[in-house]
């Protein structure tokens, strides 16, 4: 079993819940970065995405 802290979308507190925040009920997401990796092989690629979705908040 994986024991990651989670963050609340909404109220920004930490849990250790998996489907949503005990405090107000929001979405959870896990805000620990990515493994390092210095021969990633889709950096390329996931930088590239994220520059497509940078651009797509620019333009809303």
């Amino acid at each position: 079993m994986v024991w990651l802290l989670r963050k609340c979308v909404k109220c920004e507190k930490y849990t250790l819940n998996q489907k949503n925040c005990p405090v107000c009920g929001g979405n959870l997401h896990i805000p620990h970065p990515a493994k390092f990796s210095p021969e990633d092989r889709y950096a390329k690629y996931r930088r590239a995405m994220r520059g497509l979705s940078q651009n797509e908040n620019n333009n809303h």
